[in-house]
């Protein structure tokens, strides 16, 4: 964590400034917090690995003093969640330890512990990211400067690579509750961004107007706080700013592990202040991948969108951003070339590999059942299609096969 962002935090709790504590756990490297301790007027809270961890619990404080008791690695452990278990201590150790980095894919194993690793590893072409991620370029489009960004319960940083890729963008800072999904983003997913551990249940850490751009995708139906964090969300950001929540589960329509999801009239009342405009997620997602449009003059009134699955809740005062905007393709590599990991590859003896879509469960299969649409069954290319790739390799196919996610661009040791 970079010097000037400690300068931009706020406590939580008491709302004052942080300031590092002089004692053995400071590491601090070009301008750079390692590790060490961070403290206000009421508190003091860890920074491990870079990241700051501004939560009142009992496995922080715990970290916290195994830092200052100079057990580096343990805290870090701690914070990861891995510590408890031998195992997945040991096979964390391993992966960490080897001459070469580990991937995105070994790492989630051990670092999650439960089905959301799937979620997390087939992201890059699930019909929810590909739906917000072109939600988020419509939204950013015509902003001069791009200004800073905030993606509240981010992840382990999908969208966040997404709002990185901006031109002219300053800041991103990624805010989650679990420390093992910053911990990958930052190395992998997004690294260059600013993660900070903290909880959407309390107030946020950040000074107000800070934020061009306020994120929080497929999660605010889990927020127990919804009025405090949608007040929060506004507070943060800038008089002109765009608040965007993609996917919000309609409490009147059907979901999978719905939370505790609104109607759409109460979603938009939480954010009056800011000019909420709602969107049916169905036509939503039928603009991005039929006409390559994300319309956001399409909005409807809460009594229209009846019991539709899901919303999508786009606020902002600037109301040029409510128009037709065009999803434009992506084609340049800005990481590495990949065949999507849904593909089970297989050589077939002359040259060529076949692809074969795999779903990692009947339970993902049905609920992400759009990604159908797009994403071929089976299919024939030339080539190995092992390792690092190159957009020639595949001719006048490359655009085709990137806008249908059969190849991805996805972060170098990804997968």
């Amino acid at each position: 964590m970079h010097l000037k962002t400690l300068q931009q935090l706020r406590c939580p709790f008491c709302g004052t400034r942080f300031t590092p504590v002089d004692n053995r756990a400071l590491s601090i490297q070009a301008e750079r917090i390692a590790e060490g301790v961070i403290g206000c007027e009421c508190s003091a809270f860890p920074v491990v690995a870079g990241i700051p961890v501004v939560i009142a619990d009992d496995a922080t404080r715990e970290a916290m003093h195994t830092l200052e008791a100079g057990h580096r690695a343990e805290a870090l452990w701690m914070l990861l969640g891995v510590s408890d278990d031998a195992a997945r201590t040991e096979a964390f150790r391993r992966l960490t330890d080897a001459e070469r980095t580990p991937t995105y894919r070994e790492l989630l194993p051990v670092l999650s512990r439960d089905a959301e690793a799937d979620c997390f590893l087939y992201r890059f072409s699930d019909p929810t990211f590909l739906t917000a991620e072109a939600l988020l370029e419509a939204v950013v489009q015509d902003r001069r400067p791009r200004g800073r960004a905030l993606d509240i319960c981010g992840g382990s940083g999908h969208l966040t690579r997404a709002l990185m890729q901006r031109p002219d963008s300053d800041d991103v800072v990624l805010a989650d509750l679990f420390f093992w999904k910053l911990w990958l983003a930052s190395r992998i997913t997004a690294p260059g961004c600013v993660a900070v551990c903290c909880d959407a249940n309390n107030p946020l850490p950040f000074d107000d107007a800070e934020f061009d751009t306020v994120l929080l995708s497929d999660a605010f139906p889990y927020i127990w706080q919804k009025r405090m964090l949608a007040r929060e969300m506004q507070r943060v950001a800038a008089l002109d700013g765009v608040i965007v929540l993609p996917h919000l589960h309609n409490a009147l329509g059907e979901n999978y592990t719905a939370g505790d999801g609104l109607t759409p009239a109460a979603y938009r009342d939480l954010f009056l202040p800011f000019g909420p405009r709602l969107f049916d997620d169905r036509p939503l997602v039928d603009g991005v991948l039929d006409r390559r449009v994300v319309d956001l003059t399409a909005d409807a009134q809460p009594d229209v969108l009846g019991a539709t699955p899901s919303v999508t809740l786009v606020a902002s005062r600037n109301t040029d951003i409510f128009r037709c905007h065009s999803v434009p393709d992506r084609l340049v590599v800005d990481g590495a070339l990949r065949v999507n990991p849904l593909y089970q590859t297989e050589p077939t003896g002359d040259g060529r590999t076949r692809l074969t879509l795999r779903f990692p469960t009947p339970e993902y299969e049905d609920e992400f059942a759009t990604s159908k649409r797009y994403l071929p069954p089976e299919l024939t290319l030339s080539g190995r299609l092992t390792g690092r790739l190159e957009p020639g390799t595949f001719g006048d196919s490359y655009a085709r096969l990137r806008r249908d996610r059969v190849l991805l661009d996805v972060p170098p040791d990804y997968c």
